[in-house]
């Protein structure tokens, strides 16, 4: 994923930071412990395609 392309792209829940993990190729908000698949080399920002993820402070 370029890096210049990153540093626009925003979580649409909180507006915070993206980490790109490219083993799972998805965009990971830590904030609100969701994963955005990226297709196709695409971001897809849509809440309703987020996975829930585990974060270290879930219980």
């Amino acid at each position: 994923m370029n890096k210049k392309f990153m540093q626009l792209l925003v979580c649409p829940v909180c507006k915070g930071r993206l980490e790109y993990i490219s083993k799972r190729n998805e965009l990971v908000c830590h904030h609100d412990a969701l994963a955005y698949p990226v297709r196709d080399g695409i971001p897809v920002l849509l809440e309703v395609d987020a996975r829930k993820i585990k974060t270290p402070n879930s219980d």
